[in-house]
């Protein structure tokens, strides 16, 4: 890592952490990333055990939506990413074959291009990556591959404060896409597999389904189902 870049990064998550009267965290750090390399929005997914995912912060709604739509979708620059162990840098058409899902809703909500930067800490460990999301195409040059990696090791060290069960559990090299989703999404499926009686994987892929149909975010179909307002088994948008 460049020294340098290392404390001109800190610097600027410092001051931005000073300007906003807030504790130097995640969201500062993210904040810091995407005003400092003129993102249009920034994302930060974290994956615990090498199978659980979790949005952990985006700069704004629409950064949101598209860490969700990597979720439900079960792929993306994200993913690949973290499996690599290395930036992804891509332009995006909504008729793209790649991530098709992500593409299109990317391409609903005006993002050209992403850039995906695996969090590491340690020997190379991944705990994660940060997707930064453009409304136009712009090739990393490679002193923005420079400034991004010393970003991603600082938003790395912020996510292990921020979510310090990260720390101490054995992780594997990653060899397959990580498959699982936050607790509530899991206790939804577990309801909607009783109310309905099927498995609870079918109703799981009923409830990535119907968020996908409706464009809505996996968190806020879990939520519904957990508060009795959505029942899968009257939907006509899930198999």
């Amino acid at each position: 890592m460049d020294a340098r870049e290392n404390t001109a990064v800190w610097s600027r998550v410092l001051q931005t952490a000073s300007t906003g009267g807030g504790p130097v965290s995640l969201p500062a750090g993210c904040t810091a990333c995407r005003e400092d390399i003129g993102a249009d929005g920034l994302g930060v997914s974290l994956i615990t055990r090498g199978e659980i995912r979790t949005v952990a912060y985006a700069t704004d709604p629409r950064s949101y939506q598209l860490e969700d739509a990597q979720l439900v979708a079960g792929q993306g620059p994200c993913t690949e990413a973290y499996l690599r162990r290395r930036v992804v840098e891509t332009d995006l058409h909504p008729a793209a074959e790649q991530w098709p899902f992500f593409a299109r809703t990317a391409a609903e909500l005006g993002i050209r291009s992403v850039t995906a930067v695996p969090l590491l800490v340690g020997d190379d460990v991944p705990i994660g990556a940060m997707d930064i999301y453009r409304t136009t195409t712009s090739p990393l040059t490679t002193a923005d591959r420079t400034r991004l990696e010393a970003y991603s090791r600082v938003l790395a060290l912020l996510a292990l404060d921020a979510h310090p069960a990260l720390i101490g559990w054995d992780q594997a090299s990653p060899e397959t896409a990580p498959i699982g989703y936050p607790p509530l999404v899991h206790q939804a499926a577990g309801a909607a597999a009783e109310a309905s009686g099927v498995s609870v994987e079918d109703a799981l892929a009923r409830m990535r389904a119907h968020a996908f149909s409706n464009q809505r975010l996996l968190l806020d179909i879990a939520r519904d189902i957990l508060a009795g307002r959505l029942r899968l088994e009257e939907d006509r948008d899930t198999p």
